[in-house]
């Protein structure tokens, strides 16, 4: 059979340059398709966890990271420190055993944690959305001689202990929140995602 003057290299050669081609513009298609199912950075921002590494954090050093927009402060906390937190007479608190919905059900009620250690919460008071101090030195004479540490609201005078648990006689009504979150490691917290769903 003849060939009819068929060049077989440069046929093998445009099929291969036409398979190329397509390829790549298929390639070109997918990329921004599949790229379109991954959330927005404002989504992502909206509720995409935090991970905070506390391996430098000083005991009774605070930290401040941002998750959802709110700030959510990571304490290290010493044992006089926690010791302090269960030696505070319940009748002092609003609701010492944190029997209100303000915290996942895998914290200990009292130190309102995972870890006695860490203390995570977020920073924002329950009365009107102020940002309360950290004060963690006992006994500091402005906030009386029975401060044992913890959280001071100068808009309105609201008092929370080390564990975010609100005094009595304030106006905030509710402990501080403490959001979900879990341990990576020794040394990283994930803000904003279960320790029992991760």
């Amino acid at each position: 059979m003849a060939d009819n003057g068929v060049n077989k290299g440069r046929r093998r050669f445009l099929v291969g340059a036409t398979t190329v081609v397509g390829a790549v513009g298929a390639v070109g298609v997918a990329v921004p398709f599949v790229a379109s199912w991954q959330p927005s950075a404002r989504a992502r921002a909206a509720g995409a966890p935090v991970q905070a590494d506390v391996s430098k954090l000083e005991v009774g050093q605070q930290m401040t990271v941002e998750w959802r927009g709110k700030p959510v402060w990571l304490v290290r906390r010493d044992d006089a420190m926690v010791e302090r937190i269960k030696e505070i007479d319940p009748s002092r608190l609003r609701d010492p055993e944190s029997a209100s919905p303000q915290q996942p059900a895998y914290v200990d009620p009292v130190l309102r944690s995972i870890k006695p250690e860490y203390l995570v919460l977020i920073g924002i008071c329950t009365h009107l959305g102020c940002s309360p101090t950290f004060r963690p030195e006992p006994g500091a004479a402005d906030l009386g001689g029975d401060w044992p540490g913890g959280y001071f609201c100068p808009c309105h005078g609201s008092r929370f202990d080390l564990a975010g648990r609100v005094f009595t006689g304030v106006p905030a009504p509710l402990n501080l929140e403490v959001p979900p979150y879990r341990y990576e490691s020794d040394s990283i917290v994930v803000v904003g995602e279960d320790e029992e769903t991760a």
